[in-house]
């Protein structure tokens, strides 16, 4: 299995491509089935964007001084993933707007990655070269063993979720 990090965030991408497919497909009735697969969503995307903001935007930051730009990017991207999440964690399925804020998630999260593989990747791949890829893969899978898989919400914020979603 390839360590390159590139390769490996695309596998991230494809998994959670796959679970907004399904999310899009179950029924408008199946509620139970969609707080399942936004469960899977939520656990997919905590994964991922703990191992990009803790290992790759960091070490590209440094390494590729000219992307600074497309990193501060993608962490507001990921910022605004983050409040949706939160705000779909303290959701039911049969909320009214349960499925209207899953659908806004998977269009930004969608933007997101269509903008890394697009633009970012290819920059990323000239610029650091495999053997550094590879090293960075690795390091993400170190990181991906100690990744949460839900998120955590500061008391603030999860009181301003709160008040939004009652």
């Amino acid at each position: 299995m390839s360590t390159d990090a590139i390769v490996l965030l695309r596998q991230d991408h494809k998994e959670i491509e796959k679970a907004f497919k399904a999310f899009e497909k179950a029924g408008e009735q199946a509620h139970k089935e969609k707080g399942r697969l936004v469960d899977r969503i939520i656990e997919l995307l905590t994964v991922h964007t703990y191992i990009e903001n803790e290992v790759m935007y960091p070490r590209v930051r440094e390494l590729v001084p000219d992307l600074e730009g497309d990193i501060d990017e993608s962490y507001e991207e990921h910022h605004v993933a983050d409040l949706l999440v939160m705000e779909l964690v303290g959701m039911k399925p049969d909320a009214e707007r349960f499925d209207a804020k899953t659908t806004v998630l998977i269009e930004n999260v969608r933007h997101h990655i269509e903008e890394e593989e697009q633009e970012w990747f290819p920059k990323v791949r000239e610029a650091l070269g495999r053997k550094a890829l590879q090293d960075l893969g690795a390091n993400l899978e170190l990181a991906r063993k100690k990744a949460p898989r839900k998120p955590s919400q500061p008391s603030a914020l999860k009181k301003t979720v709160d008040a939004v979603i009652k």
